[in-house]
């Protein structure tokens, strides 16, 4: 592939994924209002576990498109 295709794969692909995140803070605010209701540790923990479950995906899909790189990286830096 040339490489205009390419980056334009990788253009449209970061700014797709804007929109799909941009739902996280409906979930936030949903958690918010129903929190109001409870009592504040109850609130805080609905929050952090919303907070959690949106940051780990971008991490499982980095991990699983460079698990090679990663564990060819933490082979070389121990291996000595």
């Amino acid at each position: 592939m040339s490489k205009k295709i390419i980056f334009a794969l990788v253009f449209f692909f970061i700014m797709s994924v804007d929109l799909a995140y941009g739902q996280g803070c409906s979930q936030c605010k949903l958690l918010a209002e129903q929190g109001a209701e409870l009592d504040e540790a109850s609130f805080g923990t609905n929050i952090n576990y919303g907070i959690l479950y949106l940051m780990i995906i971008p991490y499982i899909l980095l991990f699983a498109l460079f698990h090679k790189r990663i564990f060819a990286f933490f082979k070389r830096r121990f291996a000595k």
